[in-house]
This record gives structure tokens, C-alpha cells and sequence, in this order.
């Protein structure tokens, strides 16, 4: 690897392959070049364009997929594109040959693409195919059900930087204080025996012994993963993360979580009742500290580096420091944007509206296919109960004295109940799609 790191050519996971609709073109975006995900109807993989038109550059993530020809139509002049991003279709052509002669000047740029471990994959430097193709996935060992893993996989975006969201998940010790009462316990905390093990170009691993064993990897410029192992039984737990930079002060959690031993588990609880009540709280508990602490860590670095501005005394800070010492040598500390037209994010205001910073909307639920199908089904359901709240009540109100209290009372208290559980639907579960404060001080 040369001294230069290359943030494009690498393999990046834009979402789980079951949050993705395949009906309909989806945006995203990866170091800030605007993407469109689309699955052509002949095919059973999908595909990633940049997200413009060659005609007039309008959002291809606007159009749709073509009913009788399976292509990407852009809805602002109907130019169609096949699978390979070439021009198939110009209603405004007054001769076919003029799509024919200009495919090559009227195609789309297809990235190279890859789906597996249930992620599809994008590969950003439209320049480089073959290389792609020469280069391995970072993959996880612990996604691998020959191996007896099960996962489930989870998607954020998140108001802070790239490098910001790497230096928190590869901080284990923040867990108990951040996550109190989530996943942690602030007094049980204890010192962090944590060791690296290797630091290179390509990989920075890292060991700790709390009772259990536990393996950190980093491997730039996403994959940044946790495995633990469990007494003499052969038990692991895994947390794989990939952390993908979006643009400046933005960036996107692709994460899975695996383990071999309780697999009934991965089945009886809903994956959106994971995400509300135990994935997107851990990371309303980092947003509301981090995106506070990138702002004066920026303040600060215009007249200091990260090593004055931190002050790092113990070993549980060492992983964070090998990552920032990394960043320095072959990154020169920062993130390439400029080479796609924006500049780093100098704001000296700190954002305290906490309903955009913890949009969990925006943030999640519309990227996920089970939260967004389970508020679908919940709001739907408010409508049925009621509907039978005010019939039950209608009933027993016109009933004979004699059925009253053997059928209007059994109807009445039924009635009761529904309005019970649509008011329980309506102040206290979907509010959890939307949004929901996380207050450090009241846990």
C-alpha cells in the first residue's frame, strides 16, 4: 500500500440486502458521490449508477423501473438505461440511430457491484473495474452459517463524521457510561487491559481479557469488527461494523450481529423490536455526546493536534490512538472530499435541536425494510381498533336491559381495551420510529 490511502478503491457495504426495495430506485450516498440502487427486472442482482442523468443530470433515484423493458427510466425526460448503464431508449430521438451511434457518450457510470453476507456491495472509483474485481470483499469471519453463526444486520446514518464513528466503536471502554442501562452498567466499569497486537497499512488489531477474550479488528478503510469467545464451549459473540464515510460530518452504520450458541433467539424477537429497543438506543446515546465532541475537537485542531487536544493516559485509550496514528501517516488526517467537489465541515456552531440530531426516521426507519413494514402494519391497525372500540361502545349502548350486562359489559370492557392498546400504539410505540430523547443525565 503506498503512502497515499486510497478511500475508492475499496469495497464498501451500502445496506442490507433486505432493507432494500426492489420496486423501486433507491438513493444513497459514499464519499460524497450520489448513488441510485436499482434491480433490473430480468435480473436477480441489483445495480449501482451514479445518480444522475447524462442528459440534463436530473436524479436517476427519481425514476422508476420501466413496466414493459425492465430498464432505469429517469421521470424527468424518459431516457431509459439497461442493466450495463447503456442507453436503450430517447423518446425525443426523431431517428433511432442517434441512441445507437451515441451509446457510449449517452451512458450512465455503473460502479462495480457485489452482494454478499447479506450486504450489497459498491466499489466507488468508476475507474478502476479491474481492480475491483482483483480485490477481496471484507468479509467477516463470524457471518458464516457452515460455521453455526446466525445474524441479523441493522443501518444508521449518523450526524457525524467517518473518523469520528470509527474512534467510538473502536472505544470499548465508553460502553458502560454511554450505554448505561442499554448495554451497559456504570458501576461495574473496570480498567481495560486492552493490547494491540499488530499495526499496518491494512490492518490494526487489537486484544483485551475481561474474563472473556476479545479480538478488534480494523481494517481500513470500513470493516471494524469485535469478536468474543466464551469459556471452554466454543461460544462467540460478534460485532461487525462497517463504517462508511457519506459526506463531510455525515456517515452510515452497516452493522451485524452474530453468534453461535442461542440461535432460537435470532427468531422469536422481531427485528424491528430489536432495532427500537436495543439498536437505535445504543446509538442515540453515542450521537447525542459525539456529534458535541467532533465540533470542539475541530475547534481545537485549527490551533492543535489530537494529541494535545485528548488527553489519553491508560490502555483503554490505546486502539483509538493506533487508529488516529494510522489516519496521520497514511491519510494525512483527513478524508478525501475534496476530490468530489466539497469541503470539510468548519462549523463553530454546535447543533442542540436533539429532534434532527436523533431523527430516527430519517436515520433508520425509512432505510429499514422491518420498521417500515411494522409502522405500516401498526398504523394500520390504530385504524381497526377504533373502528371496534367505537362499534363495541355503539352495540352495548343499544342493547335490551336483559343482554346489557351478560353482552354489553363483555363488549363495553372489549371496547375498553382496544382504545387501551391504541393508545399505547399511538404515545408510546410509534413515537420509537420517529424520535426518541436520550437524556444521559435521568438514566
Amino acid at each position: 500500500m503506498s503512502s497515499e490511502f486510497n478511500f475508492f478503491q475499496h469495497w464498501y457495504p451500502v445496506s442490507p440486502i433486505e432493507d432494500i426495495d426492489p420496486q423501486i430506485p433507491t438513493p444513497v450516498m459514499i464519499l460524497g458521490l450520489r448513488l441510485v440502487i436499482w434491480k433490473p427486472k430480468s435480473s436477480d442482482t441489483y445495480r449501482v449508477f451514479l445518480d444522475q442523468c447524462p442528459h440534463r443530470l436530473a436524479p436517476l433515484s427519481e425514476g422508476r423501473v420501466d413496466d414493459k423493458t425492465g430498464n432505469l427510466m429517469c421521470s424527468y425526460h424518459g431516457w431509459q438505461f439497461d442493466a450495463e448503464g447503456v442507453c436503450t431508449h430517447i423518446p425525443q430521438a426523431e431517428k433511432p440511430e442517434i441512441v445507437v451511434k451515441n451509446q457510449d457518450n449517452f451512458c450512465v457510470q455503473a460502479l462495480p457491484v457485489r452482494q454478499a453476507n447479506d450486504l450489497l456491495w459498491v466499489w466507488p472509483d468508476i475507474h478502476s473495474p479491474e481492480l475491483a474485481e482483483q480485490t477481496p470483499l471484507p468479509l467477516s469471519p463470524q457471518i458464516d452459517a457452515s460455521q453455526g453463526f446466525v445474524w441479523s444486520s441493522f443501518v444508521r446514518d449518523l450526524a457525524y463524521d467517518w473518523q469520528t464513528l470509527v474512534e467510538n466503536v473502536a472505544d470499548p471502554s465508553h460502553v458502560p457510561f454511554a450505554h448505561h442501562g442499554v448495554q451497559g452498567n456504570r458501576d461495574k466499569a473496570t480498567p481495560i487491559p486492552l493490547e494491540i497486537l499488530q499495526s499496518t497499512p491494512e490492518l490494526i488489531e487489537a486484544f483485551m481479557n475481561r474474563g472473556f477474550k476479545s479480538t478488534i479488528t480494523f481494517e481500513p478503510p470500513c470493516r471494524l469488527e469485535y469478536g468474543m469467545s466464551f469459556g471452554n464451549e466454543g461460544k462467540r459473540l460478534g460485532l461487525i461494523t462497517y463504517c462508511i464515510p457519506v459526506s463531510p460530518g455525515k456517515s452510515r452504520i452497516v452493522a451485524q450481529f452474530s453468534r453461535n450458541f442461542a440461535k432460537s433467539l435470532h427468531r422469536l424477537i422481531p427485528r424491528w423490536w430489536d432495532h427500537l429497543y436495543n439498536r437505535n438506543p445504543v446509538l442515540d446515546g453515542d450521537m447525542i455526546l459525539l456529534c458535541q465532541q467532533e465540533q470542539i475537537l475541530q475547534q481545537k485542531q485549527s490551533r492543535e493536534s489530537w494529541k494535545t487536544a485528548y488527553r489519553m493516559p491508560t490502555n483503554a485509550d490505546r486502539l483509538v490512538i493506533e487508529f488516529r496514528k494510522w489516519f496521520d501517516k497514511y491519510c494525512q488526517g483527513r478524508v478525501p472530499w475534496q476530490e468530489v467537489g466539497m469541503n470539510v465541515v468548519d462549523d463553530s456552531t454546535i447543533n442542540y435541536d436533539r429532534s434532527l440530531v436523533l431523527d430516527r426516521y430519517k436515520q433508520h426507519t425509512q432505510h429499514c425494510s422491518s420498521c417500515r413494514n411494522a409502522l405500516k402494519n401498526i398504523k394500520r391497525s390504530q385504524f381497526f381498533l377504533m373502528a371496534y372500540f367505537a362499534t363495541a361502545v355503539a352495540i352495548a349502548a343499544i342493547l335490551p336491559d336483559s343482554l346489557r350486562l351478560n353482552l354489553g359489559l363483555p363488549l363495553a370492557i372489549s371496547g375498553l381495551f382496544s382504545l387501551t392498546v391504541y393508545a399505547w400504539l399511538k404515545f408510546k410505540l410509534i413515537p420509537q420510529f420517529y424520535f426518541v430523547d436520550y437524556i444521559h443525565a435521568k438514566r
